[in-house]
């Protein structure tokens, strides 16, 4: 009886560890997850379209969980959008052009073509705000005024906007801009305006000097205060908008807006492949979806009979094609187009 229980016993331990060997089997080491990453990758994603060329952007050891981190459009994102904008003006009389470039059109307002850096924080939702947000003041003021709206405000003050580093909302940040207001703020290691971002930039890519990203770090407290030899009291640098509102789905509504207006924010899944962005019009191809990313529209064109959107990344100027991307235009491609949020400077 003793030697039956033993040989049961024996078994059902033999019985569990081949269980776990076999999970174990299926689960790929720790750089294996990473395949995205891999020269493989970009080597199939170059064979399999001919749209957009990938690249190496993100050194192949770079974690998973940073890169998920700068995905930082939380998934609830559709219940805080904003309602959409009904125009004062009849879009079939406006006339878009083929071509379309907020730098060229505004050459005065330099926020315009600036690649800020969200370091090691899901705060690309408050990135794609604040740029799209000072692009404006600067516009609606005829490039007189440059206010540099501050990342580190919004993403450390706003309770209503999210969780912070850990993601957030566009729509409730462009609220907030006109509830509460934004100070100024330039980028990491600047002493530009009054509350600058503390979060350094980490080296995500494959060449730099930079400290290695490790998807960590928490969201900065929040200080109604500025920086010490700001000359302007934190009250006073407080700058709001007069209206924020989302922008109808349709091609020619964002278009018509970012004419008029400026830059736009949007929010848009981003796949494995998209993170070997390097130049051309990106189509998804293949990979997993990694989170739900926010970024700044600030126009379009066409390249090789393809539609796109000119977008600007908040991965720093290391990134991509310096900092910008393409993405097919007109097809709502990973949702880039069902998203659009936007307001008008008080």
């Amino acid at each position: 009886m003793f030697l039956f229980g033993s040989i049961m016993t024996y078994l059902l331990v033999l019985s569990v560890l081949l269980l776990i060997a076999s999970a174990l089997g299926g689960v790929k080491p720790q750089y294996a997850q990473q395949y995205f990453l891999s020269d493989e990758a970009i080597r199939e994603i170059n064979n399999k379209q001919s749209t957009w060329e990938a690249g190496r952007n993100f050194a192949e050891n770079v974690p998973t969980r940073y890169i998920k981190r700068l995905m930082g459009v939380l998934p609830d994102n559709y219940k805080h959008k904003l309602p959409v904008l009904v125009p004062e003006y009849n879009l079939m009389e406006i006339e878009v052009p083929e071509q379309f470039d907020a730098r060229q059109q505004w050459p005065n307002c330099p926020t315009i073509s600036e690649i800020r850096d969200q370091g090691s924080c899901g705060s690309c939702w408050a990135f794609g705000a604040v740029e799209a947000m000072s692009d404006r003041v600067c516009i609606h003021s005829d490039g007189k005024v440059n206010f540099h709206f501050s990342s580190e405000d919004l993403v450390s003050c706003c309770d209503m906007c999210g969780m912070g580093c850990n993601g957030g909302y566009p729509g409730s940040a462009w609220s907030y801009w006109v509830r509460h207001g934004i100070v100024s703020g330039g980028q990491f290691g600047t002493e530009q305006g009054c509350r600058p971002y503390e979060i350094a930039p980490c080296e995500h890519h494959v060449n730099g000097s930079r400290l290695p990203c490790s998807g960590e770090g928490p969201t900065p407290p929040c200080k109604e205060q500025c920086r010490k030899g700001y000359p302007i009291p934190y009250k006073k640098d407080l700058h709001h908008g007069k209206k924020s509102y989302s922008v109808a789905s349709d091609v020619k509504s964002i278009q018509v807006e970012i004419m008029k207006n400026g830059p736009v924010e949007a929010a848009f899944s981003v796949y494995e492949d998209f993170v070997n962005y390097k130049s051309g019009v990106y189509k998804h191809v293949q990979g997993q979806e990694l989170g739900g990313h926010a970024i700044r529209i600030l126009g379009w064109g066409v390249e090789n009979d393809t539609p796109y959107w000119l977008v600007a990344n908040s991965w720093n100027s290391d990134w991509g094609d310096n900092g910008y991307f393409k993405i097919l235009r007109g097809e709502d491609h990973c949702g880039i187009e069902s998203a659009i949020t936007a307001g008008i400077p008080a």
